[in-house]
């Protein structure tokens, strides 16, 4: 059945969108069951559920996405239990949200949406949802290096109605070998790209004369891409878009070549916004995490503190950004308006001066909740029980005298 549909696709325009769709299914698995008959069974099971589904093109017109929403909490149940290794290829639902809102503010369509580290593709249908899919006019583009979680990518645009012409997915390494130079530049890129892994970095003196690293005159470590994937969604990053990237939070502070990279960003006036989220958001990392926002045409030589570290509602063993979180944050993103203990509007020459610290905390302070004390009533009640402790003591010394007679 599975080579069936890739091969009705050959000889089409659509034939390298379906080829290998289904390579990492095991039907032999003893996941299905322990012999063949139970195996046997177990997928004739699936098939007849899934035929009862009304899948008619006008049921697409739905408020209700029916197969594609079921793949995305399927998704979800088995990032969260899949340990550290669910995070490799799915973002929480209310992170992506955020994302695409932000890369989107003031705008009803987009040209072309992008994300470097794709993984099964949560990030880029979250513009389907909050601009629609037709309102992506030239479509959705992303690479991924894990060929598992590529297939689930394709198969995840099928299932929520994006059609093989309105995606262009690739597998490969983004960092030394990108797919997509032919289509940038972008006007809206989002990724959550994998933190602190490794890359050549330095050891392919090729990389250093790369366009998109370049710029900044020195490659991040070896061990630490973080803004080796940073720098070159900045590249393909067009002149009028924005770019929301989930970074580790050590990229904001480390020193050696990130900091010389921070400084490139920070005098080219790039950086946008830098939001802390909340700890314990993402499947397999409990770390609070943070956004930086990117553009290349800003108004103002300033960059926008956010801290949004406090704001979450707690379910199950997971945080998570509600609706009036996500609006908050939004909001606060769009009017710029420096609330107290919540976000900082700081001048890029005072961030230069700080040796290009991007940490949230060095520029919102957080707020005191320990209870507050008044020192003058503190100091009169330790004096009301001195001298109830010495009324006391003399009652008792008195008790003891009239005892030993």
């Amino acid at each position: 059945m599975f080579h069936r549909i890739e091969n009705s696709a050959k000889g089409t325009a659509s034939e390298d969108d379906l080829k290998g769709l289904f390579d990492d299914i095991d039907v032999n698995s003893n996941k299905l069951g322990p012999t063949v008959a139970k195996r046997n069974d177990s997928l004739r099971k699936i098939m007849v559920k899934i035929a009862s589904l009304d899948l008619r093109s006008e049921f697409s017109g739905h408020s209700i996405d029916l197969f594609g929403d079921a793949y995305e909490y399927l998704m979800t149940m088995y990032a969260g239990n899949a340990g550290k290794s669910g995070g490799e290829f799915f973002t929480p639902q209310e992170v992506s949200e955020l994302l695409a809102k932000i890369t989107v503010v003031g705008k009803t369509e987009v040209n072309k949406v992008y994300d470097p580290a794709c993984g099964s593709g949560s990030l880029l249908l979250q513009f389907a949802k909050v601009l629609g899919k037709d309102n992506v006019k030239q479509g959705f583009f992303g690479q991924e290096i894990n060929i598992t979680t590529y297939n689930l990518c394709r198969i995840n645009m099928f299932l929520h109605d994006i059609n093989y012409e309105k995606f262009d997915i690739r597998c490969g390494d983004t960092l030394t070998d990108p797919c997509h130079w032919d289509y940038e530049p972008f006007d809206a890129i989002v990724s959550n790209p994998p933190y602190s892994t490794k890359w050549e970095g330095d050891s392919n003196p090729v990389l250093i004369n790369d366009p998109r690293f370049a710029p900044a005159g020195v490659l991040a470590p070896k061990t630490k891409a973080d803004l080796a994937f940073t720098m070159h969604m900045l590249s393909w990053l067009s002149e009028k878009g924005t770019a929301a990237i989930v970074e580790f939070p050590g990229v904001l502070y480390r020193g050696g070549a990130e900091q010389k990279i921070r400084k490139y960003l920070v005098e080219n006036n790039y950086i946008d916004t830098v939001i802390q989220l909340p700890a314990n958001l993402f499947f397999g990392v409990s770390i609070a995490t943070c956004i930086i926002v990117l553009k290349k045409c800003k108004k103002e030589s300033k960059t926008l503190f956010i801290d949004a570290s406090s704001r979450f509602v707690h379910e199950g063993n997971k945080n998570k950004l509600s609706p009036d979180d996500i609006k908050a944050i939004l909001d606060e993103f769009v009017e710029r308006k420096e609330i107290k203990h919540f976000s900082a509007l700081v001048e890029n020459r005072a961030i230069i001066d700080n040796d290009c610290n991007l940490s949230v905390s060095s520029y919102v302070e957080a707020e005191d909740t320990k209870p507050k004390t008044d020192i003058v009533d503190l100091n009169e009640r330790i004096e009301r029980i001195v001298q109830r402790e010495n009324v006391l003591r003399a009652e008792i010394n008195k008790i003891i005298a009239e005892l030993e007679g």
